[in-house]
């Protein structure tokens, strides 16, 4: 499994051809495909890693509010933790929790690890290599928070998915889900070039391609994706809905510029057939790094993003 992972953006609703935020991978071993929905999670590794640092201050927040919901947790699952950036934040935030790292590549555990230990809470840290939701039964005992950030829709069946990681919690523990939210924007609506509106058409081309992305997976069933509803029909109780917002506005940082980048030279090639010749023009002026109106260069270029965490407890 994996997950911050689809291929997806991070910075997106759900995913998207690309990177989503980095975590959770559903399934390994595959390759990622220039029109296909299969992702190579490992070579997605270093811009998983960074685009979850990029997104930290939003991840942040999302746990400090989780701080304020839940008891301190003795021990912290991730399932689809990815390179392991929201990993290591559970350890910092909740300082009295064991944090496990559950995720389906084990190059990005690698990382997970080494993260853990540069942040100084290797001691508290583990890894699990494994698909999702069956690895977590290599933990020793039931999780009093689980947080699954992203990779749920790498799996067919979301449903039983969330059954299984339901029965893997404590009494009063709780199942966090951050899935939804807004796509991120990057461009304004009028570039100075092109057709206004270049980045709603490829939102639209991002669409397409998660539901076949969904479409594709083993045993895919269709569900109506109201999260809090899922979560009562497993038996958890207390639904909770939050959203929070990324907002990096002009002139972004350098490294915001390279995730954009790699964001659209992804779309580029997985989605690109879909736009007309207009737009594809657009894009490559986009991604000429010459070229002073591209993302590299613009000085418009922001970062605004919105995820939303749904979480629900066990009942005793």
């Amino acid at each position: 499994m994996a997950h911050d992972h689809h291929t997806p953006d991070a910075a997106h609703g759900h995913g998207t051809p690309q990177a989503e935020h980095g975590h959770g991978t559903p399934q390994t071993g595959h390759a990622h495909h220039a029109h296909g929905t299969d992702i190579d999670w490992a070579a997605m590794a270093a811009h998983l890693e960074a685009q979850a640092e990029l997104y930290t201050p939003l991840y942040e927040r999302a746990l400090a509010w989780l701080g304020k919901e839940v008891t301190e947790p003795g021990l912290i699952v991730d399932a689809g933790s990815g390179p392991g950036v929201i990993s290591c934040l559970f350890a910092e935030t909740f300082p009295g929790a064991r944090v496990f790292a559950v995720d389906g590549s084990e190059e990005l555990l690698e990382r997970a690890r080494a993260r853990a230990e540069r942040t100084g809470v290797a001691d508290r840290f583990g890894t699990v290599a494994g698909e999702l939701p069956q690895a977590l039964d290599e933990l020793d005992y039931p999780a009093d928070l689980l947080w699954a950030s992203r990779s749920l829709h790498h799996l067919g069946d979301q449903r039983a998915a969330l059954a299984a990681f339901a029965e893997r919690l404590a009494p009063d523990g709780t199942l966090a889900l951050m899935e939804g939210g807004l796509p991120a924007r990057y461009l304004p609506r009028d570039l100075g070039f092109g057709r206004p509106g270049l980045q709603a058409r490829l939102d639209a081309l991002e669409e397409e391609w998660f539901a076949r992305m969904r479409a594709e997976l083993p045993g895919s069933v269709t569900v109506t994706e109201d999260w809090p509803a899922l979560l009562t029909s497993v038996g958890l109780k207390h639904t909770r809905t939050r959203s929070f917002l990324l907002d990096l506005p002009a002139p972004v940082p350098d490294r915001a510029r390279t995730l954009v980048a790699t964001w659209l030279g992804r779309l580029r090639e997985t989605v690109g057939d879909g736009l007309d010749a207009e737009d594809r023009a657009t894009v490559d002026r986009l991604l000429d790094a010459e070229d002073p109106a591209s993302v590299h260069r613009r000085p418009d270029l922001f970062v605004l993003a919105a995820h939303t965490v749904h979480t629900a407890v066990k009942p005793h």
